[in-house]
């Protein structure tokens, strides 16, 4: 049951991390590109990201399935062109999680964007500098705590990922059982003493992780 424990853990801790690196690589130039540019669509693209935040977790998952899957739209390509099926691995698990914790960032993000003073922009391109290099001095480090807080926001919403996560993972043990999974079979399965020891540890992990996060907010603001 301990190894069991540990390998939920250090899988669901993997996913969360890499989930949490796309939806920054990804979303802060997505949060960028809707809170400075206007274009024709722009709340339409901002209304499908935040999908993730309305549908049910297994809809998302669905929508998943039916791209990545041998036969979906994204997946039958994939496997034509890798033989690689994504689904049920620890991969899915990551995608599922990114998709589900990207919104949190782009709200977030992009609220931390729209409050900087245009005018702060408008100097620093007077002073030579460029957007890039505007944007690198003068919006982000302005933004840092919407983005901070949109990636705490990112991970643990990562870290606790459920419904996406069954759909396109499963729940095989040793594979993807990440700690929601584990905590779901053992609760099914009537091994309530496991279950106990997996909420504990899951409950200590995150509150952990949120005060560390809070720490660290403190010191870097």
């Amino acid at each position: 049951m301990e190894a069991a424990a540990l390998h939920s853990l250090l899988l669901s801790l993997r996913v969360a991390l890499c989930a949490t690196v796309l939806v920054v690589a990804i979303g802060l130039p997505l949060a960028w590109l809707l809170a400075r540019r206007r274009f024709p669509g722009r709340e339409l693209l901002d209304t499908a990201l935040m999908l993730p935040l309305v549908l049910p977790p297994t809809v998302t998952g669905y929508y998943l399935v039916l791209l990545l899957g041998r036969h979906g739209w994204l997946g039958r390509w994939i496997h034509a062109w890798s033989g690689w099926n994504l689904l049920f691995t620890w991969q899915a698990a990551v995608l599922a999680s990114f998709v589900v914790a990207l919104p949190l960032l782009v709200k977030t993000a992009r609220a931390a964007f729209e409050s900087v003073d245009e005018r702060l922009m408008e100097m620093a391109a007077t002073l030579g500098h460029s957007e890039w290099s505007a944007t690198r001095r003068v919006l982000l480090p302005l933004a840092r705590r919407g983005i901070l807080a949109g990636t705490a926001l990112a991970f643990a919403r990562a870290m606790g990922e459920f419904g996406a996560t069954l759909m396109v993972a499963g729940n095989i043990p040793g594979r993807t059982d990440t700690m929601p999974l584990a905590i779901y079979g053992a609760v099914s399965s009537g091994s309530w003493v496991t279950a106990h020891v997996l909420v504990l540890v899951m409950t200590l992990s995150s509150g952990l992780f949120l005060y560390l996060a809070s720490k660290a907010s403190r010191r870097w603001m």
